[in-house]
């Protein structure tokens, strides 16, 4: 089956992992990208000429989430909405090809989003995005959906890319927090009033600073970043921090864990292994400290990858990635 890679004696961790059951809820995009050589300029303006020679598509945005989660081994289901079009159906057939129980609603009044990345001679020239919201009607009807799939996961991601997809975010949290399922949220914008009561709020430092404004120092960001979790009532907030690593705030004080000193090699879709990763380790049965760890080792494995990319158990857990 694609996707699949040799298979070796399972670890306690991966075998833990094939039990952990994973919902990820938000906004879906399709990843696609040109290929090509670049031998000249064009006549017409001063840009180059890509002669594309291959064409790859990848799952991107919470389809992404969903992709890295099922890619650990967890049991992976997926909610969103795509427009019926050619990316949908894109979309749906990688979703097969990964082993994702993808429920996508069509809406027929948008496109299915698309980032668009041409390349050429290793270097990204170019990204256009095509994208649009969904409607009312549909968002309403996934919020159906969402209280059936509830019921048989562990652990709940909300991954929000600003698309629309996340309208009811707030209803949400709070139907998984009553059914007693931790819920993780990686945010967007400025605010964050809708993740109040999350378990994990999973933003980046652009991200956070666009929330509590600029800081001085390791202990005035401390200083907020705290505040904030108590203002929103958050069980934690983990900042990503690209080469510095990963800062984990709870009520029980602060985590840093540095980042593992590996080649970067392109840094998209990092965010959406770290919380994938955090997710199907809670859904395992590890403490949020542990998975904190696992995911920091994850990211530093992925952005040595090209593109939106996941790491596999033999990857993670290789006697050589252990702390």
């Amino acid at each position: 089956m694609p996707g699949q890679r040799p298979q070796s004696t399972p670890t306690a961790p991966e075998r833990r992992l094939r039990r952990a059951r994973v919902l990820v809820v938000g906004d879906v995009m399709l990843d696609r990208y040109w290929f090509g050589d670049v031998s000249r300029i064009s006549p017409e303006a001063p840009v180059p000429v890509v002669k594309v020679d291959r064409i790859e598509e990848r799952p991107g945005g919470a389809a992404n989430v969903a992709r890295n989660a099922a890619a650990l081994g967890a049991k992976t289901a997926l909610l969103s909405v795509v427009g019926r079009d050619e990316a949908g159906r894109s979309l749906r057939q990688l979703m097969r090809r990964e082993g994702i129980a993808a429920s996508m609603h069509d809406d027929r009044t948008v496109s299915t989003t698309v980032k668009l990345r041409v390349i050429g001679r290793q270097q990204q020239l170019l990204r256009a995005d095509f994208e649009t919201l969904p409607g009312h009607e549909v968002l309403a009807s996934k919020l159906k959906d969402y209280r059936r799939l509830l019921k048989t996961c562990d652990v709940v991601i909300l991954s929000d890319y600003g698309k629309g997809g996340l309208a009811h975010i707030a209803r949400m949290i709070a139907l998984a927090r009553r059914a007693g399922k931790p819920v993780l949220v990686d945010p967007k914008g400025e605010d964050y009033s809708r993740y109040r009561g999350a378990t994990l709020i999973t933003p980046n430092l652009a991200e956070l600073r666009a929330v509590i404004g600029d800081w001085r120092g390791e202990a005035m960001l401390g200083s907020k970043a705290q505040a904030l979790r108590r203002r929103l009532g958050l069980g934690g907030l983990l900042l990503t921090r690209s080469e510095e690593g990963m800062t984990l705030y709870r009520a029980g004080g602060r985590l840093h864990v540095p980042a593992q000193a590996r080649e970067v090699y392109d840094v998209s879709g990092a965010g959406d292994t770290v919380i994938a990763t955090v997710g199907a380790m809670l859904a395992a049965g590890e403490d949020l400290a542990q998975a904190v760890r696992i995911a920091n080792r994850a990211a530093g494995i992925v952005v040595g990858k090209f593109g939106t990319a996941v790491v596999h158990p033999d990857e993670l857990f290789a006697p050589a990635q252990e702390d």
